[in-house]
């Protein structure tokens, strides 16, 4: 293995993706690359090293089917265990799929120089001729989608204090991206297969082959083709290629929804008018006294309606069609850090906090 700045990166290759990038170094913003919260990837002690083929080859038993955990848009991601004995999880480029080389070197470069306990930890990589690998820590509960859609039989469901910590953590990663990086860093593909948690579900943001640099100095936007998941794009950014920070508030806000209500952000199973989760919750959100119409039927109205109310109106503001009206980051953290510190206070108290069904009954009453 050899240490991350040894690679030989084809110059043209960046310039092809993203023409800024070469001349645009990501550094901290007056503070440790580790930022707020950080410690747990310390960057001197994390720094991605490049394996052979053969050595990861090895790690998954010859990508053996039996190791295969995940399909993508960059390809197939494995279980592996590498001669040290640590387990980690290795994705394959699909040399026909949708992400390419240019892709690659941007998730190598961005996760080698930004650290956060809420972002996914880059091992290591491979360029063994044709082939490119990625080694990322290996988050064993996997992605936040399969916690929630689909869920097989006896399969239990994310509580609603868990929903929160899931949403806190994702928001605290889009803090750290969006305010201590510099020049800040726009996400730009924020989806529930992309936060991965781990045993105590703790999620973690991964997959940056998309990630932009954002705009500095007194530019309010960057201008770039249309790239992301469909269900989860702002709308400006959709219509126009006009990239901002706040691009990243609105994906964010379609996550809460995915966890408010246990639906996918597109679903084209579901009825006309039901299949695009945003379109389909507008009615609700209008209304207070539809908000618990909402909620996914999975959490046996086990929630408590204020804190649920508090999500819904920060969900709102997250998903505001007109860019300029979402709030920044640093605000939904504030917000959700406080809900989640009431949901545990709640939770240590044996769950004091008014139900959905509780709700119910007053108004029958």
């Amino acid at each position: 293995m050899v240490c991350f700045s040894c690679i030989s990166v084809n110059r043209k290759d960046v310039r092809d993706f993203d023409e800024e990038m070469p001349s645009r170094s990501i550094k901290s913003s007056g503070r440790s690359l580790g930022g707020k919260g950080g410690e747990s990837n310390n960057q001197k002690g994390n720094v991605a090293c490049s394996f052979t083929f053969k050595e990861l080859a090895l790690a998954t038993q010859n990508f053996r089917e039996a190791n295969l955990i995940g399909e993508g848009g960059f390809g197939s991601v494995y279980k592996g265990r590498l001669e040290s004995a640590l387990v980690v999880a290795i994705k394959q480029l699909n040399l026909d799929g949708l992400q390419g080389n240019q892709e690659f070197i941007v998730e190598v470069l961005m996760l080698s120089l930004l650290h956060h306990k809420n972002l996914v930890n880059l091992i290591g990589y491979c360029t063994d001729g044709d082939q490119r690998l990625l080694v990322y820590e290996f988050m064993p509960m996997g992605s936040l989608e399969n916690h929630l859609f689909d869920l097989e039989p006896g399969k239990k469901p994310l509580s609603w204090s868990t929903r929160l910590k899931i949403a806190a953590g994702a928001a605290h990663g889009l803090e750290y991206l969006h305010c201590e990086a510099n020049p800040p860093v726009i996400y730009r593909d924020l989806k529930s297969s992309n936060i991965l948690l781990d045993n105590d579900f703790n999620p973690k943001l991964s997959d940056f082959g998309l990630a932009k640099l954002g705009p500095v100095g007194e530019n309010t936007h960057v201008s770039t083709r249309v790239m992301g998941t469909y269900g989860y794009c702002a709308p400006e950014y959709a219509m126009s290629g006009k990239l901002t920070l706040k691009s990243d508030i609105y994906s964010l806000g379609v996550v809460l929804l995915e966890l408010i209500t246990g639906r996918k952000a597109y679903d084209s199973s579901r009825n006309p008018g039901e299949q695009n989760l945003v379109v389909w919750s507008r009615p609700f959100l209008k209304d207070r006294r539809k908000f618990v119409q909402m909620v996914d039927p999975l959490l046996n109205d086990q929630f408590s309606v204020r804190s649920l109310h508090h999500t819904v109106a920060i969900t709102a503001m997250c998903i505001q069609e007109q860019a300029n009206f979402r709030p920044i980051i640093s605000d939904i953290v504030v917000a959700l850090d406080y809900l989640v510190s009431q949901a545990e206070s709640s939770d240590s108290q044996g769950g004091g906090s008014q139900t959905g069904k509780q709700t119910n009954q007053h108004k029958e009453n």
